[in-house]
């Protein structure tokens, strides 16, 4: 693919560099979805299965305690910063970024701090959310001026939002109680045949947790989460400029295909979604010279996750991810069981953490550093 630049002028799209055409999965990876389940077995540990053997649940019930489990996760997955540590303490583990972020929320959630009530600590619901505040927060993922956390007070309002959220949309929710986990519900009353397409799953996501996120952009007054402005984007409606993302939305849609199918459902369409635009996801795009800044970017200035740049840099990264399921399909003689889920895992966000490792050692930074608020990106 011959260079041509972005419509603002922001990036210049150089396509993949030949040694990197395509990038191939792990063998693993061809049947391994990305999803928040694969950071549950950070080092090769079996967190969910020994939680989920020790409990006396029926199976739905275990797949909404999965849901329970993966919502929070997700929700507290935004970059942890270059800093930040968690060290499991059965394990004696250390863990940084995702995984550690998953660990941390998982031995939360196993300690009952989700749940109100005793008698079921392995469960989420709004009353619990309402008090998470973040002193809390800092005590279970062992935050202090040494090991610092960011945006550690807006992920603990996500979380309290996230409890109204769930108060508030009785229709999605709020079975015995106002918890996440009863979406699983929720899909099987709408399901066909024991089957839901992945855009209604998103939707779903998008409607009942729309007011839990601190974006300052809106259409007509209703708040839109994750999503940028860029000057490219002409739709002539009310939408003009918009672009959307929805980061940690997708992801958490990607994350409950497994609490679901737990639950009797099949997910279908699993394209509908897109690949999420994230810095590893990004960062490979940069790093391989796929797309190339056309101005120097400074190393140490971060930008805002709203700017022109990142907007831009996003929307490319979602742009370019989908071609390279067909291309790689067609470099491995793959068919079309191999969807974005299996390419994220094996192939660009592994890929990416690797290279980033490789360029930038020890911790693998982006390329591009970027002031988020722990809440979004």
């Amino acid at each position: 693919m011959p260079p041509r630049c972005a419509s603002a002028a922001a990036w210049c799209i150089a396509g993949w560099p030949t040694a990197a055409r395509p990038i191939s999965p792990s063998t693993k990876a061809v049947s391994e979805r990305h999803s928040r389940w694969r950071h549950f077995s950070a080092g090769g540990v079996d967190r969910w299965g020994e939680l989920a053997a020790r409990s006396d649940a029926d199976g739905l019930e275990r797949a909404r305690m999965a849901a329970d489990l993966a919502t929070v996760s997700v929700l507290l997955d935004a970059g942890a910063g270059d800093r930040w540590r968690y060290r499991e303490r059965d394990s004696g583990l250390s863990f940084a970024r995702s995984e550690g972020l998953a660990v941390a929320s998982f031995d939360m959630f196993r300690a009952g701090v989700f749940s109100a009530d005793p008698a079921r600590p392995w469960r989420v619901d709004s009353v619990a959310l309402a008090t998470i505040d973040a002193a809390t927060l800092a005590r279970h993922f062992q935050v202090d001026a040494e090991n610092p956390l960011v945006g550690l007070d807006a992920r603990s309002a996500l979380l309290r939002r996230l409890g109204k959220a769930l108060a508030d949309r009785a229709d999605l929710f709020a079975r015995e109680g106002a918890r996440p986990g009863n979406l699983a519900d929720h899909c099987r009353n709408v399901a066909r045949d024991g089957r839901i397409p992945a855009a209604r799953l998103l939707t779903a996501l998008l409607d009942g947790l729309s007011s839990i996120w601190p974006s300052g952009l809106t259409v007509r007054g209703y708040p839109v989460g994750d999503a940028g402005r860029h000057p490219a984007v002409r739709t002539g409606d009310a939408s003009d400029q918009v672009v959307p993302f929805h980061k940690l939305s997708q992801w958490l849609a990607y994350s409950l295909i497994e609490p679901l199918e737990a639950a009797g459902l099949a997910v279908e369409r699993p394209q509908e979604l897109t690949a999420l635009a994230e810095y590893r996801n990004g960062g490979l795009l940069v790093d391989l010279g796929a797309i190339r800044p056309r101005a120097a970017i400074d190393p140490l200035l971060r930008h805002d996750v709203g700017s022109e740049l990142v907007v831009e840099w996003r929307a490319l990264t979602v742009a370019l991810m989908d071609p390279l399921v067909g291309l790689v399909r067609e470099r491995l003689g793959l068919d079309s069981n191999f969807t974005m889920p299996q390419l994220l895992q094996g192939g660009t966000w592994s890929a990416g953490r690797k290279i980033a490792h490789a360029l930038r050692p020890p911790d693998g930074p982006p390329p591009i550093a970027v002031a988020a608020d722990g809440t979004v990106f």
